[in-house]
Parts: C-alpha cells; structure tokens; sequence
C-alpha cells in the first residue's frame, strides 16, 4: 500500500484526486449540479492529460438552495471520505430579513433573544425526517436596518435552516416576515476570503493542460488536508499508518504525537509524520498508553 506524500509536495493530479474547492456558488443551479460539473471537468482534464488515476464522485459540504450563493467546499475523489467532518463545524451567513410592516424599534433586542438553541422542524422539502429538532445560533446580529428590511449576520450549528429562522424571526417582530437574498459566508474551516469560482477552478484546469502550468490549480485546490483544521491530530508512524489501510485500528505504540486534552469519543484525524491524512477515528483509549487500542477507525483515507 502506497502513502500519499506531504500535503504540499503533490503532483496536480494527485491534488485533484484528493483536494477541495472552497467554491463561491452563484446562483441559479443546485449544489449537486455544482460538483457535478466540478467532478466532470477533472475527468475529462485527467483524460487529456493522459493520467491513469480520475475520480468517479465529488460532494458538496452543506446544500445551499439554487438561489442562495456563497461558500460551498466541494471535495473532489477520496475527499468525498472527509464530509462528516463539516457536521461538526458551525456556518455563518449574512441575510436579508424582508419584513411585512415597517421594523420595529426594538428589532435588534427581539432578534437578539433568538441566540442559544432553538427548536425547529425542517420544511416539507427537506431531504431529512421533519422530527422537532435543537438547533445552536451561537451568534445573531443586526447590520443594518432599512425600512422593512433588516440585514442580519447569523453564525450557527451545521443543519439549521434560515428560512425557517426567518419566518419565526417575522413572528417574534410581529411583522411578519421571510428570507430575502442570502449568502453563506463560511462553512467552517472555510470562509469567504479564500472563494473561488467555478469560472477560477476551470481556468486552472486549462492552464494545466493547454500550458503545462499547474500553479493556478495550486492556488484554487487545497489538499483535502485543509477539511480537518479544527479536528484533532494523532501523528502516527508509517508502519502503523500501512496497517491502518488495510483496516486495523491505531494501536498505542504505532502513535507518535498527539494534541494535548482530546476527550474520550472525540472525533480525531490521525497523520503520517510528513503531514499526510490517513484516517479519521473516534479516541478509545489514552494516547500515552503502552498497549491497547488508541483510534477507532471510521473513514480510511489512503
């Protein structure tokens, strides 16, 4: 079983076959057809290349409806492997409240009661069971008001929907009130300093194929690597790193290094020395231990 090599030593290929997009969607498609398109430009630019690995999948970290714009990590090959790690990480947005009457003046107050966990149910149109369900709005701003609008900053858990908040916002105001334009400015470890568009990732591709210049894919596509900042790290050595491919868990003396206070269960991403992911696990066991098993696998990465 062949490793991957450092994060920032890959070839392009290897860079497609293992990356991420921090994609600015625009509006108008689906995130599916999104990474769709993403996926069949790497095929095809694979195929003229002449190289013998492509991916057959890519996948979108949190659908954004075909209107809404804004940050959308696509993972491209084995990234795919990596989407539950944006589960655990918060999204911010930054909306436009459309009120039915003129704002009240004391908006930001009645907004800003809205902040902690929330109960809500998911629209009729969600892909997921309509069960009663907590959500955390760890942060929600008033930027500006205007009229009947209100433009709001909204930072929350993975899996709330704003469309939702809006409408019992419009409640609360006593107003009335929906969702107007909104634009995902971070799915964490992403944000929007960092987007790209779909028009960037496909001039990079045909720089590297009509110029044999792949630096401008190296500035759009980031190793999948990127996906876990955040998710704490077990540096394991190379030996154990081969065992794992083939299915075994981390064992305590293949483990080299690890983050300090990882709780027990915590979800962990385990490295090759030179930075390389090779899987992510939950933390069983003590990471100083002599014996037993330390990671429990959930997703092989090589």
């Amino acid at each position: 079983m062949t490793l991957r090599g450092p994060p920032a030593a890959r070839s392009p290929a290897e860079l497609l076959t293992f990356g991420v997009v921090n994609l600015d969607k625009p509006p108008g498609p689906s995130s599916h057809q999104v990474s769709g398109w993403l996926r069949d430009a790497v095929v095809e630019t694979l195929a003229e290349r002449g190289v013998e690995s492509t991916i057959d999948r890519a996948a979108h970290a949190g659908t954004l409806d075909p209107k809404v714009t804004g940050c959308l990590p696509v993972m491209l090959g084995d990234a795919t492997r990596l989407a539950q790690v944006f589960l655990e990480g918060g999204k911010e947005y930054v909306a436009v409240l459309e009120c039915h009457a003129p704002v009240p003046a004391d908006a930001e107050s009645v907004v800003a009661e809205f902040e902690g966990p929330i109960y809500q149910k998911p629209p009729r149109k969600s892909a997921v069971s309509r069960r009663l369900r907590v959500r955390e709005l760890y942060d929600l701003e008033v930027l500006e008001v205007e009229d009947r609008r209100l433009l709001l900053r909204i930072r929350c858990e993975s899996g709330t929907y704003v469309r939702k908040l809006c409408h019992d916002l419009g409640l609360a105001l006593g107003t009335g009130a929906h969702m107007g334009h909104l634009r995902r400015t971070a799915t964490d470890p992403f944000d929007d300093r960092t987007l790209h568009s779909a028009h960037d990732f496909l001039d990079a591709l045909g720089f590297w194929v009509e110029d044999d210049d792949p630096e401008p894919l190296y500035d759009v596509v980031d190793p999948a690597e990127r996906i876990l900042e955040g998710i704490p790290s077990v540096v394991i050595a190379e030996n154990a790193a081969r065992e794992v491919a083939n299915g075994a868990p981390v064992y305590a003396p293949g483990v080299l290094e690890a983050d300090d206070g990882i709780d027990h269960g915590s979800l962990v991403a385990c490295y090759t020395p030179d930075g390389a992911a090779v899987c992510l696990g939950e933390r069983v066991g003590a990471v100083d231990a002599d014996s037993g098993v330390v990671v429990a696998l959930e997703r092989v990465l090589v």
